[in-house]
């Protein structure tokens, strides 16, 4: 497995492009409210991100036909917009994104609720969080990859939610996914050693009920079999000599 290792230079484009992808995130925030539907947001969002420069590195990604993936209640990823998907309150959205920026790319997903949401609704959006920064205590160089993959795993298992395991994180720099990939849950491997420069999308993935996914026919769209709701939280990181650093999370790190 060949892990690229990022030059300072390549960590400064690097750190621009999360810091566009995190004001994009911030502004799109604004709009989650009943009635607007998810092709509006796609929308402003691709209007966003090339108003900064940047290229939507999911546009056409694979053939994926939008800027972002927005997906609602039970759909756990990959969510095509639509003019006829009109969101309701009560509904929770997740909106995953990444831009192109000088070559470099950048990835994030943010889980919201619509309007007024249930408290299971909300402990839900919470917890998958709270997973994504169980597992940055361990993206430190001298650490194993998996080690944050299990402490990921077994936080939001304590709350009796289901840990997707069909989906991982992924390395990210002048692609969108590198190796390695990071997967959510505990392996029985300790994984590769984590160096300085190494730069990772780290993404949890949880379900409401079973861990258990399908694919609907448009060969994209993800979700949970049981028909659970599903939130997803994601930051590109950098390991560094010290503490990792969020590239997508400049702001406020809780």
């Amino acid at each position: 497995m060949s892990v690229s290792i990022k030059s300072s230079s390549e960590i400064k484009r690097m750190r621009e492009a999360g810091r566009l992808l995190e004001q994009v995130h911030n502004e799109l925030a604004k709009m989650i409210r009943p009635g607007i539907s998810t092709w509006e947001i796609d929308r402003v969002g691709e209007e966003l991100i090339r108003s900064r420069g940047c290229v939507p590195n999911f546009l056409d990604y694979n053939g994926f036909p939008a800027s972002f993936c927005i997906s609602v209640n039970d759909e756990v990823v990959h969510g095509i917009p639509s003019k006829d998907r009109i969101l309701q309150e009560g509904d929770i959205i997740s909106l995953d994104a990444g831009l192109i920026y000088r070559d470099y790319h950048s990835d994030a997903a943010r889980t919201y609720g619509v309007g007024e949401i249930s408290e299971d609704a909300r402990k839900l959006i919470d917890v998958t969080r709270e997973s994504f920064f169980e597992g940055l205590r361990y993206a430190k160089a001298g650490k194993h990859l998996f080690e944050i993959s299990g402490a990921i795993g077994s936080y939001a298992e304590r709350f009796g939610y289901g840990v997707v395991r069909d989906l991982v994180g992924h390395g990210i720099g002048t692609k969108l996914h590198e190796e390695p990939q990071i997967p959510n849950f505990k392996q029985k491997r300790r994984g590769m050693r984590l160096y300085p420069g190494m730069t990772l999308a780290i993404e949890p993935m949880i379900n409401e009920g079973r861990a258990d996914v399908v694919w609907l026919d448009d060969d994209w769209t993800v979700v949970t079999e049981d028909g659970s709701r599903s939130a997803h939280y994601e930051n590109t990181i950098l390991i560094t000599d010290g503490e990792p650093e969020i590239l997508t999370l400049t702001e406020s790190l809780q």
